[in-house]
């Protein structure tokens, strides 16, 4: 099947960045959010981050343009029914997915792949919502989606060879460098290993053994990391992370991968990262 128009549901910041990414390749784009207000947000942090590259002549205006003029949005999921291949980028809570799956699966075509942004769920759980589990399987980005290279392409338990090699062969036409995860196991490949590395920071602040910036700066000379723990949470959100490792907790069935408390306390407070302005960097 020709792939032609790409669905993005949710306009946060991963689907902003999957929907530019699917645009800039030449490709027409429906992305949905439940307000249309997201959706004008996303599209103004679009056209902020191409203004940027304008002026440093890396994009030229008129591809500026075209690119933008290639999105659509909309509230209504009935209108990714015209795309040729889903991405859904909603909260990392596997109900709210599993609604998302089983109302795509009935407005798309039974050709139509839908796939998962989830960075550690079962794609195999979300699959069985659907009358088509074969044509469903993660493609895990990351953030921010237009800059990171990386795409993990995930197996579900019966995802088929064919769906598999399409959404291989769409992420590398978006630019990007894939990796295969031929087992569905909780946080694949990357958060599998990063994850417990975020819990031993967590506790390690908790203990007092050292300091927020401290830690971050030992990880980044000493692992030569682009950024700390704590840096990486605040960025991506202390709730996700927060979720993540809790959905690790319960799937390993090991209170080793729960949240420390710490991070219980930090989600209490409100004080949720990149989306609040107040993560690690600001808890007192």
């Amino acid at each position: 099947m020709s792939i032609r128009t790409i669905g993005v549901v949710g306009a946060g910041a991963m689907g902003t960045g999957i929907a530019h990414v699917a645009a800039m390749a030449g490709y027409d784009v429906i992305l949905r959010d439940i307000d249309m207000a997201f959706v004008n947000r996303s599209l103004g942090n679009m056209d902020k981050f191409m203004a940027k590259s304008v002026e440093k002549g890396k994009l030229t205006e008129e591809a500026r343009q075209a690119t933008l003029q290639r999105i659509k949005g909309t509230t209504a999921l009935e209108d990714m029914a015209p795309a040729d291949f889903i991405i859904e980028v909603v909260l990392e809570k596997m109900d709210l997915k599993k609604e998302v799956f089983q109302a795509l699966d009935k407005i798309c075509r039974p050709e139509v792949i839908l796939a998962t942004n989830t960075s550690s769920m079962s794609i195999t759980e979300i699959a069985a919502c659907t009358t088509r589990p074969d044509k469903v399987c993660g493609v895990h980005f990351f953030n921010p989606a237009q800059i990171m290279r990386l795409v993990e392409i995930i197996r579900g338990m019966q995802s088929s060879d064919e769906t598999i090699q399409t959404a291989t062969e769409l992420a590398r036409a978006f630019g990007k460098t894939t990796v295969e995860v031929k087992k569905d196991s909780p946080g694949f490949i990357v958060n599998r290993i990063m994850i417990p590395q975020m819990i031993e920071a967590a506790r390690l602040l908790q203990e007092g053994v050292a300091s927020v910036e401290d830690i971050d700066t030992a990880v980044k000379l000493g692992l030569n990391y682009p950024m700390g723990p704590f840096e990486l949470m605040d960025f991506t959100g202390v709730d996700i992370g927060y979720l993540v490792m809790e959905y690790f907790a319960d799937e390993f069935r090991d209170n080793q991968y729960a949240a420390p408390q710490v991070v219980k306390q930090m989600i209490r407070a409100g004080k949720l990262g990149r989306k609040s302005g107040q993560g690690f960097y600001k808890y007192k």
